[in-house]
Parts: structure tokens; sequence; C-alpha cells
């Protein structure tokens, strides 16, 4: 396994659309998620896409820590192959996000509240699974690099856009008000 040097903002493989993987079960593909998932952890993120890494193909990585869901159980680390994504409500909900390839930023993006994804896993099975608050913002962020989109291309208010660290600072003086999904 090895890390992989993660691309940042303005790099041409994070503006395109990534390639569709033919064989899910190839052992390159294996290797690749293996190495996804060592430089996640690595970078302290909980979700990586292969565009991130340089890679054009349609491979996300992610899981959700407990503290980040209702029931408190989390999501379990995920890889997903080839995924769809369907919208399961109109509502929407604005959340704070970062990214790895945007490092040191962050800004409140709009996400459905509630999805529906398919993938293939590694093994060639198909995942579908609903998803609803973080899970669901987590996994739209995701598969957004898929598709050549970083999250401040879906903001609305570029106001609420800025340094990570400023925008902790001003959420703990309650000068701002923060929805993580």
């Amino acid at each position: 396994m090895a890390l992989l040097k993660i691309a940042r903002m303005g790099h041409p493989v994070l503006a395109r659309r990534a390639d569709p993987v033919e064989d899910p079960t190839d052992p390159l593909i294996h290797l690749l998620v293996n190495d996804m998932i060592e430089t996640m952890h690595d970078a302290s993120g909980i979700g990586l896409a292969a565009p991130q890494v340089h890679v054009p193909k349609r491979v996300v990585v992610f899981y959700v820590p407990p503290s980040r869901t209702d029931d408190n159980d989390g999501v379990a680390l995920t890889v997903l192959i080839n995924p769809v994504i369907e919208a399961l409500t109109e509502d929407m909900s604005l959340g704070v996000e970062g990214c790895l390839s945007v490092p040191g930023m962050a800004g409140r993006v709009p996400r459905y509240t509630k999805i529906r994804y398919s993938a293939m896993l590694p093994n060639g099975e198909q995942l579908i699974r609903e998803a609803d608050g973080y899970h669901a913002r987590v996994v739209q962020h995701e598969c957004d690099h898929l598709d050549g989109i970083l999250y401040p291309m879906r903001m609305e208010d570029l106001s609420s856009f800025g340094y990570s660290d400023e925008l902790q600072k001003a959420e703990q003086e309650g000068e701002t008000e923060t929805d993580d999904g």
C-alpha cells in the first residue's frame, strides 16, 4: 500500500468527468482502493474520490463517524464503484463542508437531505442504500468529484466560504450559524 498525492483545486483531473470502471474485481482497482483508504486516513479525511488522487476513475471511499449520525452507529468504511445517486426528496439543507482538495477552506453547501445510491462493490456485487443527513451529504460530496464538481461550485452564497479556522472561530463566537447536515 502507498500514500497517494492529493490533487488540489485547480488541477485538471478534478475538473473532468471520471471514466467508468470496467471491472470492479480488477486487482488494479483493489490496489487503488487500498491506497485511497490509506491516503484518506493519513489525511484525516472521511471520504476520498479517485480523481482526488490523480486517477480519473469512478471510485469513492468513505465512512461516517458515529458522532455524525443520529443513532450514533455511523457508517462503516464503504467503497463505491461507478456510483449513481437519486434524490428521494426535494428538501435540501445547508451544511459546512471542507475537502482534502481544497485544504484549509470550508463553506456552506446545499445538499439533498435524503438520497438513494447504488454502486458496484470491489467483489462485483451491487450495493443499494438509502441515506439521509450527514451520510447523504458525504456521498453527494464525494460523488461530485466524479463529475468534476468541487463543493465551492455548489455554494449559493460565497460569503460563507473561507478559511476553516476563521469559520470555526466565528461560529464559536456566535457570529454564524452552522448546520453540518
